[in-house]
């Protein structure tokens, strides 16, 4: 490929930034999609020291994963409006923005919808409703009208403005929703393939016991009967939006012209 003034386009690597509210959260089938496609990850671990992305300019995309904390704990978590604020300058860019469960819930706050907290709490695998409009949309297309995924959290939010629901569950209307070309959140977690499921169990077993009770014990069957459809689902979403992440092309002077 070439520019404009004749000279070659160097061809970089996708660079993606992405934003970690809890230690340890793991990018599960979304490392693989990334992985496949070359992509170069810069982590920003915000649970440690709060610290994001002074520009947009040095990635192609963001990624803001889960986390324990509301999308509303500003007073714990100082640096969740200039969370909100940084998603939405990327979305308003045009750039690819990813939101999952926590993160879908900021996205939600950054475009001015509604969080509601601790009235829509869902754990383990479950069966995801895909709308209409989901079934055309390039990140659900290959799901059909519904497919198994895993689910944690309490907390949901109405749909912001001009967003289009593209999956819906009865516990949570909206579990997936577009905004403009790119913009997607997700409230459940596809990322999480049956090693994040397993890391999870080990590290918050008390949570999971109190939340959950009998998961534990169960988690074997269940990761048998609803573990394999869940990777795969979470893999197709996975691939789905990283094919949407458009690179910038940087110009490079060939060395006769330098």
């Amino acid at each position: 490929m070439v520019s404009s003034r004749g000279r070659p386009y160097q061809e970089e690597p996708m660079r993606v930034a992405v934003i970690e509210n809890m230690r340890n959260t793991g990018l599960g089938a979304l490392a693989a999609a990334l992985e496949e496609a070359g992509a170069e990850i810069e982590w920003f671990r915000v649970w440690q020291d709060g610290i994001l992305p002074k520009e947009i300019s040095g990635h192609d995309a963001l990624v803001v994963l889960g986390g324990e904390q509301s999308a509303l704990d500003d007073e714990t978590h100082p640096y969740l409006p200039e969370l909100a604020r940084l998603t939405r300058r990327f979305g308003d860019a045009g750039k690819a923005v990813l939101g999952i469960c926590l993160g879908s819930q900021i996205l939600a706050r950054a475009y001015g919808a509604d969080n509601h907290l601790g009235i829509a709490r869902e754990f383990g695998w479950h069966r995801i409703g895909v709308t209409a409009d989901g079934r055309a949309d390039p990140l659900l297309l290959a799901l059909g009208g519904e497919f198994t995924i895993f689910e944690w959290h309490a907390d949901t939010f109405s749909l912001p403005e001009g967003a289009v629901r593209l999956a819906s569950s009865p516990v949570a209307e909206n579990q997936a929703f577009r905004i403009g070309r790119a913009v997607y959140g997700t409230q459940f977690h596809f990322e999480a393939n049956l090693d994040v499921v397993e890391q999870w169990k080990a590290e918050f077993p008390d949570t999971i016991a109190r939340i959950a009770p009998g998961w534990l014990e169960k988690h074997a069957e269940l990761a048998a009967r609803h573990g394999g459809a869940a990777n795969a689902a979470g893999l197709a979403i996975a691939r789905a939006w990283v094919s949407l992440i458009e690179r910038e092309e940087v110009e490079m002077l060939s060395q006769a012209s330098a």
